[in-house]
């Protein structure tokens, strides 16, 4: 799928652009990465480039619920670089949790953007072939045990 980015003015001292995702395409666009699509007053779009969402097994229960929620999302993370341009289509995901994992560097621009009917589909298709449900176990402790207890030599004390 190919990715477009906004570049737009800044209203602050600090920056001069606000960078964000707008949009995914399904399929694979001829356009080179970082090709300029539209020029406005106060903004640009980019083709950033290509990205391909990976499907796991494991996480197919996140998949499911964000296909069943009212506007099911793709998670594009950008990560900021020392040339230009200035940031990089490092992945773009389906899965919610390992969306917001791509937020723990702090430095990375993860941003939602609606998912295309195309996507839906085969994300779809891949949790009515591989999706298991798993009930939830509650893991019990044992109660602790207090007393003697062994040194480092093995001892009792």
């Amino acid at each position: 799928m190919g990715v477009i980015v906004e570049r737009r003015r800044a209203k602050s001292v600090w920056a001069e652009f606000l960078w964000r995702p707008v949009s995914v395409l399904a399929g694979k666009p001829s356009a080179e990465p970082w090709t300029v699509l539209d020029v406005q007053a106060e903004s640009v779009l980019f083709y950033a480039g290509e990205a391909v969402i990976e499907l796991h097994r494991t996480e197919s229960t996140f998949y499911r619920d964000n296909l069943a929620s009212d506007t099911p999302r793709l998670w594009v993370v950008l990560s900021p670089t020392r040339s230009d341009p200035p940031l990089e289509l490092l992945a773009v995901t389906a899965d919610p949790a390992e969306g917001e994992g791509f937020t723990d560097t702090g430095s990375n621009l993860v941003e939602t953007v609606p998912m295309p009917r195309d996507i839906q589909a085969i994300v779809g298709q891949f949790i009515a072939t591989h999706h298991v449900e798993r009930p939830f176990i509650k893991r019990r402790r044992g109660p602790a045990e207090f007393g003697r207890q062994k040194d480092g030599q093995g001892n009792e004390t």
